[in-house]
């Protein structure tokens, strides 16, 4: 929105901390103009815009500009606002250089005063290597989400006393953007944040989301106007993550004169979202000539990633620059290096990195990791990710050797961990497991073996690892997939127990490829792994297909049922067979239980298990 006489005054007052009254004396203006000019009784005079100009050290023509513009409207003279909004066009398109710096950082959620800190360290470099603006991502400030920690009263007086921190050291010294809550009337705003000469206004996000992972409406109100700006002589328009899918918001603030949109994201990852986005944006560019910096943050919270991965586009829809994916990047605007690779199974690999990571740095709480390591693929890939997110050095490798344990599987665990140098212990579970079917004998009564043996296996095995995970320190990592999860095969305070569970959301099929990506950046997951018919190896002889279709046909099942949300009529008229159909969705719905109690998991999928799947424990219904 155009800048008004009062706004100048405004900033003046706060550049040379002076009174009405002192301004007035200093710089001969009269009382009573000053009182005009406050009440936004009177545009400026062009003696006192360029005088205002000067001290603010703006575009003076500009500024004679914007305050004809209001006269005009104030006296409601049509020819002479027709006549400067021209005057003004022409200004605009004589423009200076401007140097913008964004800021793709990977703040955590909560720490105020450290993200508000880097906001200020990386604002004053970049004043100081002389850039004109520098744009952070959404709720920069907060991290995203905070979700019930908006609702507490020191969360927001902590906010409030940040973002004044943030304006007396960044003050004068470069035009800011950053996300931030805003509090005002009793409602809150997710609103960013423009420090401009000294003076903060805010840009109030219009289209909340409210589904899939996303609860926006639960915490923050809608805004409801457009918002521009103008640095160096450039107009500029801010809106926020969800607001420019859709069409109405990029074509509104393009019809008011923006010539380049700054889009602030909190958008997390999931297969295929980067070039979504793209496919997304360019239309919109196009169809309103306009360019668009799109800034995203980076990091892991929880059960989300956000893969960075910010970009400049032009108005023809090309991409002038693009930001590395799941790493902090702080990068010229113009800068013309080379663009990253967008290879899908390099992105899932880095999400989960970066999830592991993330998960354990930034709890503060964990001195490494600590996993069970059975000579299967899932626990081999953990393994590898665990090391690569954390270092070697700090992870520990468990192998509990049973009975039906081959010994394929224990020479397959000894070879990884060699190969990887890891920290490595076995320990035999026969002498535990015998004690305690002894024990249980009166209570079993003589019944037949079942699979209630075999989960006294997993269970055990989940009781060492979770006594090993608490003497050292070391959070546990459970290893199962999104295949086994979504079928219920997995054993309750067994294999699942764990503080995070990286594979959660991939199914196995990609557990495969993604254990060949890696191998393919050098050797860790001996071949043998990778060939194998997998195996629980918890009864004699045992494979998973024994008891399942071939992972390749079950987890295309799963896709259909559980991200697309196909019904299982459905699935079989795409000609997979009705029983294994029926019975695999009915497995999916009356398993809810087991992953309600699961661990959290990063999310991969267009749909994954945890908040976003919303599904009731306790239901009759099942898919015809």
């Amino acid at each position: 929105m155009a800048p008004k006489t009062s706004e100048y005054l405004a900033r003046v007052r706060e550049k040379t901390g002076l009174s009405d009254y002192a301004i007035s004396k200093k710089y001969s203006i009269n009382q009573s103009n000053l009182s005009k000019y406050s009440s936004g009784r009177a545009a400026l005079s062009e003696t006192h815009a360029w005088l205002f100009a000067d001290l603010l050290g703006i575009n003076p023509a500009e500024v004679v500009a914007y305050t004809k513009i209001e006269q005009a409207k104030i006296t409601k003279n049509k020819e002479k606002l027709k006549f400067w909004e021209n005057q003004l066009f022409k200004i605009s398109n004589d423009q200076s250089p401007i140097k913008i710096k964004i800021a793709q950082i990977n703040p955590t959620v909560g720490d105020l005063k450290n993200n508000s800190l880097q906001i200020i360290s990386l604002s004053l470099d970049a004043a100081n290597e002389g850039y004109d603006l520098i744009i952070f991502p959404e709720l920069a400030l907060t991290g995203y989400p905070p979700e019930d920690l908006l609702l507490r009263s020191e969360f927001h007086s902590e906010i409030n006393s940040c973002i004044q921190e943030i304006s007396d050291k960044v003050g004068f010294t470069i035009n800011l953007i950053f996300g931030a809550p805003e509090y005002s009337n009793n409602l809150i705003y997710n609103s960013a944040y423009l420090l401009q000469d000294g003076i903060y206004k805010t840009y109030r996000k219009q289209i909340l989301p409210n589904n899939g992972v996303f609860d926006e409406k639960r915490y923050f109100s809608s805004g409801d106007s457009s918002f521009l700006f103008d640095c160096k002589g450039h107009r500029y328009s801010i809106l926020i993550c969800e607001d420019i899918w859709h069409d109405n918001m990029l074509d509104q603030v393009a019809s008011l004169g923006a010539q380049n949109v700054i889009v602030l994201n909190a958008s997390p990852y999931h297969l295929g979202k980067h070039q979504e986005r793209i496919n997304v944006l360019r239309n919109s560019v196009l169809r309103n000539n306009i360019n668009l910096i799109y800034v995203n943050l980076v990091g892991g919270q929880d059960e989300l990633v956000f893969d960075g991965g910010s970009f400049v586009m032009n108005n023809k829809g090309e991409l002038t620059l693009q930001m590395s994916f799941f790493e902090e990047s702080i990068q010229d605007f113009s800068s013309h290096d080379s663009a990253p690779n967008n290879i899908e199974i390099e992105n899932v690999y880095k999400a989960l990195v970066l999830s592991i990571k993330d998960y354990v740095n930034k709890n503060g709480v964990f001195d490494g990791a600590i996993l069970g390591l059975s000579g299967g693929i899932d626990s081999a890939l953990t393994l590898v990710l665990a090391a690569d997110a954390l270092g070697n050095e700090n992870i520990t490798a468990v192998m509990m050797p049973f009975t039906y344990t081959s010994s394929e599987s224990i020479r397959d665990a000894r070879e990884q961990v060699n190969l990887m140098d890891i920290n490595y212990q076995e320990i035999e579970i026969n002498p535990i497991y015998d004690q305690m079917i002894h024990q249980l004998n009166p209570l079993f009564n003589n019944l037949p073996q079942d699979t209630t043996e075999e989960n006294i296996q997993s269970r055990i095995r989940g009781n060492l690892l979770m006594a090993t995970s608490n003497k050292l320190g070391k959070i546990l990592l459970a290893t199962g997939n999104k295949s086994e999860m979504a079928v219920g095969y997995a054993t309750l305070y067994g294999d699942m127990c764990g503080g995070y569970a990286p594979l959660k959301d991939i199914p196995k099929t990609m557990v495969y490829e993604l254990a060949k990506y890696r191998n393919s950046n050098g050797h860790v997951i001996p071949q043998n792994v990778i060939d194998r018919a997998p195996s629980a190896e918890l009864s004699p002889d045992q494979i998973d297909e024994d008891s399942l279709p071939p992972y390749s046909i079950l987890d295309q099942i799963l896709e259909r049922f559980i991200e697309l949300r196909q019904s299982s009529q459905e699935i079989v008229e795409l000609g997979f067979d009705r029983e294994t159909v029926k019975r695999i969705t009915k497995l999916v719905l009356k398993n809810e239980f087991k992953r309600r109690q699961s661990a959290p998991g990063p999310k991969i999928s267009k749909n994954a298990f945890g908040k976003e799947r919303r599904y009731p424990i306790t239901s009759g219904f099942y898919s015809s």
